[in-house]
């Protein structure tokens, strides 16, 4: 299945860099300069959440016609520089500003510095940055998602894994730190990982194109579909150590496809059967483990209590919600009490960090 497997990689390169503006980057910050060039600070504040770039540009550099060293006008300016695809000409500010004492606003300015870099392919160097800001506040809003995609575009699987990891722990319920836990993940063929990853986005964004993207990349991780290049090539890169237990829960996969060819089932009651088969085998052999990691914790052992739940038909649907296919409609309407069961269930279970 080459073509869908490009479109894979695609795909997913193509929505990352529409998510790639970091929340860091609209900080609302308190200026402490002269009551003049906080005004004009604050103007070109307006301008720019007005789209006017080109004119608080103008308001910024008449601060800094005065007083060429104030960071907060330095950040603001490099912000609006960006935001005006003028990139290049927003470094030299952005040198200016990391250099603040105020920590909320270096940090700002480190992750719109290393988002500039990481978008001009300085892979490394925004990696680098992004580790200099996380020194300075690993608490920063999503500094571990944007530093995961740095990592994921430098072909670093492994570290872009741990990176989205720490994005989930620092929030929950961001669906796209699951994405990129999901898409990384299978790149290191961890195809439990990356299904059980995608389903837990699934609950959080069910419909729109990513949820579609992520629908069709469920149907090829169950078909035993493996990421490749534009050029055929496998893009795969597993460790050594951790090929055992990838082996074994790839497996699982397998096992349950298998079985479901045995039962005469079509469309979305196969999809439950294979779904609900391969969360109660990986939720067992999770609960036997004696040190368990972040996967048994966070997906594992909540996917397995969702196996063994009245949800699993619900769920499907909501998995299934984009497949055109289906008549998730209708069923919604003759099971709005299962619907409303499941709902019932994700706000009452609790998911262990």
């Amino acid at each position: 299945m080459p073509v869908f497997q490009i479109q894979f990689v695609a795909l997913t390169m193509k929505n990352l860099q529409k998510l790639f503006i970091a929340l860091c980057l609209f900080l609302s910050i308190n200026f402490c300069a002269s009551a003049q060039s906080n005004d004009l600070i604050k103007q070109g504040v307006d301008l720019h959440n007005q789209g006017k770039y080109t004119e608080a540009i103008d308001k910024f550099n008449e601060v800094l016609k005065t007083e060429p060293e104030n960071e907060y006008a330095n950040y603001e300016i490099a912000f609006s520089l960006y935001a005006a695809k003028r990139v290049k000409e927003a470094i030299p500010h952005l040198d200016k500003a990391v250099k603040s004492s105020n920590k909320s606003l270096s940090v700002a300015a480190y992750c719109l510095q290393a988002n500039i870099y990481d978008e001009t392919n300085d892979h490394q160097k925004a990696i680098d940055t992004y580790n200099t800001a996380i020194k300075i506040n690993p608490d920063y809003p999503q500094i571990y998602y944007n530093l995961g995609i740095a990592q994921f575009r430098n072909n670093q699987y492994a570290d872009a894994e741990l990176s989205a990891i720490e994005a989930i722990k620092k929030n929950p319920k961001h669906a796209s730190s699951q994405r990129l836990y999901a898409l990384v993940t299978f790149h290191q063929n961890k195809r439990a990982n990356a299904l059980l990853g995608l389903c837990s986005f699934l609950l959080l964004e069910p419909t729109g194109p990513r949820a579609a993207e992520a629908y069709g990349n469920i149907q090829h991780i169950i078909q035993g579909g493996i990421l490749t290049d534009d050029k055929g090539k496998n893009t795969i890169i597993v460790s050594a150590t951790d090929q055992k237990e990838i082996s074994s829960l790839n497996l699982v996969i397998s096992m349950a496809v298998l079985s479901g060819k045995t039962k005469n089932l079509t469309g979305v009651d196969l999809l439950e059967y294979q779904l609900k088969s391969i969360f109660g085998i990986i939720g067992e052999l999770s609960a036997k483990k004696a040190e368990k990691s972040f996967f048994d914790n966070f997906f594992a052992s909540y996917f397995y209590k969702l196996s063994q739940s009245n949800n699993m038909s619900a769920f499907a649907h909501t998995v299934t919600l984009t497949d055109k296919t289906i008549d998730n409609a209708t069923w919604a309407k003759q099971h709005q009490d299962q619907i409303n069961a499941m709902s019932e269930w994700l706000k009452n279970t609790e998911r262990n960090l």
